[in-house]
């Protein structure tokens, strides 16, 4: 046996026997059509567009023979509807985080009352732009002004997923969580400058491998960032 093949189980590079590999997940689609909207509610009580909810089940389709040891969740309803074609397909239940949440914006983004559907549809959508305008263009959630802060969710997000990635070493495990929560988590494995910095499709995979240093603590490598291959196959990903 060659130098190389012996060490290829304790290298974290070529195999996931003393590391963790983790599909992080974006949620689908949930801004709903106006028939579809919960009127009068907030972002977060949202099911999945007829949209998301297909590109749910492309997700699952494409995955599904993908054995995982776990599936963990944030508890916010997109996620949690996102998770729900893979987890049923591995016949797994789906563990609920909540420090993969999506960042609390607090109360400066709240919906205007006693609006129709189609009003809430619109200002949802209008809401998420200027949003994510103002995190990409200065690269921070405290020019977004938002109640939880840039620091704060940055250490709420990384402790959640570096927990996951010790507690399940040698496992496979997907998380579903959120845009601005993916974006601060890959910016820390990667010690970039920004919190917000590439644009997180839905139902997006990113695939990392992390395992325990010499100091015992995680060491993170990123192997794909964003695929989004499983809405191409089946139509779903509009290319311009």
């Amino acid at each position: 046996m060659s130098e190389t093949s012996q060490n290829t189980g304790s290298n974290p590079f070529m195999s996931r026997a003393n590391a963790t590999e983790i599909l992080l997940i974006r949620h689908a689609d949930a801004l709903p059509d106006p028939a579809e909207v919960v009127a009068g509610g907030s972002y977060d009580d949202q099911p999945l567009s007829a949209k998301g909810r297909a590109q749910a089940e492309a997700l699952a389709q494409r995955w599904g023979g993908i054995k995982l040891k776990a599936i963990y969740s944030s508890p916010l309803r997109r996620t949690i509807e996102t998770a729900t074609p893979l987890a049923n397909l591995q016949a797994l239940d789906i563990i609920p985080i909540d420090g993969v949440r999506e960042i609390n914006i607090g109360s400066q983004f709240t919906l205007e009352g006693n609006l129709s559907p189609a009003e809430t549809a619109a200002a949802l959508r209008e809401r998420l732009d200027r949003i994510i305008q103002l995190a990409a263009i200065h690269g921070s959630w405290d020019a977004v002004n938002t109640e939880e802060g840039s620091a704060t969710f940055r250490k709420r997000v990384v402790e959640a997923m570096d927990s996951l990635a010790l507690k399940h070493t040698g496992d496979r495990i997907a998380v579903f969580s959120h845009g601005g929560a993916i974006n601060i988590y890959i910016s820390e494995v990667l010690g970039v400058n920004r919190d917000f910095f590439f644009p997180c499709g839905n139902t997006s995979v990113t695939f990392l491998r992390i395992f325990k240093g010499q100091d015992g603590k995680p060491q993170r490598l990123l192997v794909s960032l964003n695929e989004l291959s499983h809405l191409r196959d089946v139509g779903l990903l509009k290319e311009d």
